[in-house]
């Protein structure tokens, strides 16, 4: 959806001021997605203060795990962010797009076929296998290309990675020099858990085959690794969803700060008599009179079914008019009923919006009730939500979600909303 225009003959191609923009685009959105870009740098900052003097990159696959790898990326190059992870080519492409000069790594690896995307992006890739190193070899001999790769050595996770024993067959190709490989990497298995015997082992594995690797840098921690001490952190450290305000330290207290609010509209306010069912299968039942609100907010939106409510168990909480109120029944595809019997009469109607994250709820606490984790309820954000970027450094304007790709294509943007810039908060 582009919302430039005035829609009459007369006015058509004029551009609107950004607040009409805004006004315009969020009267027609079911629901509102904020990112405080600002509270991300400030989540940035306090791991990187934690993690000194080791480096500290930002993980920003899967489109900064929700929140927009564009505008994310961007507001951490601002302050100070010089290395970056990604999953995939694609996804390194677009951190390329707007960060010219940031060292970039693609976490799934490389195939042959894709050495000159690579190059031309200026890509290092995360290489896990005898095989891949072999093709990666070839192909920088072939092309004369020297980039650089990382070397992700496998401690315990079984899943990428070199055996120790095939790491350790490397180091003549280290002591001879001109090797190419710019960072030795592992993965934590169980980092959450601070006392869990893998850490350990994890930690005597890898400082034991780094250490052969003269004058690489080395990279253990994810964002948990960082809370494990100094001795996990190495020369660099890798946090991902911590930026995005999930907590690293489950096991206590938060010390990241939120960084998304969801709301979605209320699109009816409806009455239902006691002893009548809600939602598919009528598995909750009204046990009083009961008023509910029904929210343009479902599964596809990434408001998990499992957050549901049946009349033997307690769903999820949504705030609407400043108090905590509970699902009523099942969630649907695109709707989800909360039970506002206990607000005043007219503290709410048709068209407020109801918060689903945020206003004392946080993304952990709704993984809790989806039965998964906060890195899956943040990359499941639904696109059909407009989204406002609070804070960082971009210019207040109006652009389709997909608009950066659509640029570049060559193609006219269509789809979500997105506000950015401190005066679209």
């Amino acid at each position: 959806m582009n919302i430039v225009s005035d829609p009459t003959p007369a006015l058509k191609g004029t551009v609107l001021s950004p607040e009409a923009n805004q006004a315009a685009a969020l009267a027609t959105a079911t629901g509102l997605l904020t990112i405080d870009l600002d509270a991300i740098v400030a989540n940035w900052r306090k791991l990187e203060k934690t993690a000194v003097p080791a480096e500290c990159a930002g993980v920003v696959k899967a489109d900064a795990y929700g929140c927009g790898a564009v505008e994310v990326s961007k507001a951490l190059a601002s302050a100070g962010c010089k290395t970056f992870f990604v999953a995939t080519l694609d996804e390194a492409r677009v951190v390329r797009d707007v960060l010219p000069r940031a060292s970039i790594y693609a976490l799934d690896g490389f195939f042959q076929n894709t050495g000159e995307t690579y190059a031309k992006i200026d890509c290092k890739p995360v290489i896990g296998d005898l095989n891949e190193l072999a093709e990666w070899d070839v192909f920088c001999r072939r092309s004369g290309w020297n980039g650089g790769t990382a070397l992700h050595i496998d401690t315990g996770m079984n899943r990428l990675g070199l055996t120790i024993a095939e790491a350790q067959g490397i180091i003549p190709r280290i002591n001879a020099g001109d090797h190419g490989i710019t960072l030795v990497m592992s993965h934590l298995v169980s980092a959450e858990l601070v006392n869990h015997q893998t850490n350990a082992k994890q930690l005597s594995a890898f400082r034991e085959i780094a250490s052969l690797f003269t004058n690489v840098p080395a990279s253990l921690s994810n964002s948990s690794g960082i809370y494990l001490g100094a001795q996990f952190q190495f020369d660099l450290v890798r946090p991902g969803a911590a930026l995005y305000g999930v907590n690293p330290t489950p096991e206590a207290d938060n010390p990241m700060q939120p960084v998304v609010e969801l709301k979605a509209r209320i699109v009816q306010i409806r009455s239902v008599e006691r002893g009548e069912t809600v939602g598919y299968g009528g598995t909750w039942t009204a046990r009083r009179p009961t008023r509910l609100a029904i929210v343009a907010a479902g599964y596809a939106d990434g408001y998990f079914r499992a957050a549901g409510a049946n009349d033997g168990t307690r769903g999820a909480e949504v705030v609407v008019a400043g108090k905590r109120c509970p699902v009523a029944g099942r969630i649907s595809m695109d709707l989800t009923a909360i039970d506002i019997t206990d607000l005043p009469p007219n503290a709410v109607r048709r068209g407020h919006m109801a918060t689903l994250i945020g206003e004392g709820i946080t993304v952990d606490e709704l993984a809790h009730h989806f039965g998964t984790i906060g890195y899956e309820v943040l990359t499941n954000l639904g696109r059909r939500y407009a989204r406002i970027y609070k804070g960082g450094n971009a210019p207040p304007r109006i652009a389709d979600a997909t608009a950066e790709q659509s640029a570049a294509d060559g193609k006219p943007a269509e789809g979500v909303p997105t506000l950015t810039g401190k005066s679209a908060a």
